[in-house]
């Protein structure tokens, strides 16, 4: 299956009633108790990191003009793939940093802890940001991980060509400023001023009056030492118009297949790739809950539990809830339930301190004039 740009219909509207946190945590707490629980998460659960949700206020999804770049348009070769790759990579290259530094907040810890218990088996994450990974890097291996969270839409961590050459994302950003010294200047100016751009939780930052004609995609390595040029590079991430792998989606209906339930948390299932898990829930009468502020793509079929309230205000005692006193005698699940950050996005920016892209644009300009 392809992925394409998501919607949910106009005339669909929030079916959830706003409940007292009491009530929340005890309903939720329920449907979790009984284990064997998959958990299915989008962008709502990373907007307490400083991530804005793409439908939520001034999200990308809600801007009538906007505009992906598809998979076939950053992978096609000639001038206009190479230029579509430049744009792509410019902004990316800006927008990665944020991403690559955001920490996990209490949201991700609260679900790390019902995995570490065994309640929640199995994580599906549409989100590409790898907060869920971090949240559980000290207390699992790699193999665990790896096991444990199936990442949907990939990731922005990786990298490969069209051959299969694939690199870890933070040597190519070093490739990308070694190739573009001036906008490596610019970043290292922003870095010691404290400058953030606005970031999609796709790492990619809008950017107006720039020309992205002599940014430098640089050449894969791996392909120069078997004697060919080639800098057709894109992130580990789907892309709208790219199909999602057999082998992840086998992996995601098997998950669905062999829990009890589903738990969702902080997403509008608009993309479909999400929405047929939930069919696929549905199909085999398993129970599904949904936590999530606002209208859902699920809103309008029956039979759905829908929770309107932020995760943050509540995932912590639910868990405290359902694992009783594991939850303070088991060191690794009280550290858990004691970290995250609470760091909202502000209408100008990405987290805490940032700043909106209308200064930086300027400084972008110049950039990428060059000296």
């Amino acid at each position: 299956m392809r992925v394409s740009v998501p919607t949910i219909p106009h005339t669909v509207v929030s079916s959830g009633v706003p409940i007292p946190p009491a009530e929340a945590i005890e309903r939720i707490s329920t449907f979790l108790r009984p284990g064997n629980v998959a958990v299915l998460t989008g962008a709502g659960v990373s907007v307490d990191s400083g991530v804005k949700a793409y439908r939520g206020k001034d999200g990308r999804y809600m801007n009538p003009n906007y505009k992906p770049i598809f998979y076939h348009q950053l992978m096609e070769n000639g001038p206009r793939g190479h230029a579509y790759r430049q744009r792509y990579w410019l902004r990316s290259y800006i927008g990665y940093p944020p991403v690559r530094d955001t920490l996990p907040n209490t949201t991700h810890f609260a679900i790390a802890a019902l995995q570490h218990s065994k309640n929640v088996i199995n994580l599906i994450t549409q989100n590409v940001d790898g907060l869920h990974h971090k949240a559980v890097k000290h207390v699992w291996d790699s193999r665990t991980v790896q096991d444990s969270i199936l990442e949907l839409h990939g990731t922005l961590h990786r990298v490969h060509c069209k051959f299969g050459h694939g690199f870890d994302r933070d040597q190519f950003q070093e490739w990308l400023g070694d190739a573009n010294p001036e906008w490596k200047a610019y970043m290292d100016d922003m870095e010691k001023t404290g400058q953030k751009p606005k970031t999609n939780p796709d790492g990619d930052v809008a950017l107006e009056g720039v020309s992205y004609d002599n940014y430098v995609v640089p050449g894969c390595p791996g392909c120069l030492s078997e004697g060919r040029r080639n800098n057709v590079i894109k992130p580990d991430v789907i892309f709208f118009g790219e199909s999602i792998g057999q082998e992840v989606r086998d992996r995601s209906y098997r998950i669905i297949n062999e829990c009890d339930r589903l738990f969702i948390i902080g997403t509008t299932l608009a993309t479909y790739s999400a929405f047929r898990l939930l069919k696929h829930a549905m199909e085999l009468k398993k129970p599904v809950l949904l936590l999530n502020v606002g209208p859902t793509r699920a809103d309008s079929i029956p039979g759905i539990d829908k929770i309107e309230i932020p995760s943050g205000q509540i995932l912590r005692e639910v868990v405290r809830n359902v694992l009783g006193t594991r939850a303070t005698y088991d060191p690794s699940i009280r550290e858990m339930l004691e970290s995250g950050i609470v760091d909202p996005p502000t209408d100008e920016g990405y987290g805490d301190g940032t700043q909106a892209n209308a200064p930086l644009n300027a400084v972008a300009a110049a950039a990428a004039r060059g000296p």
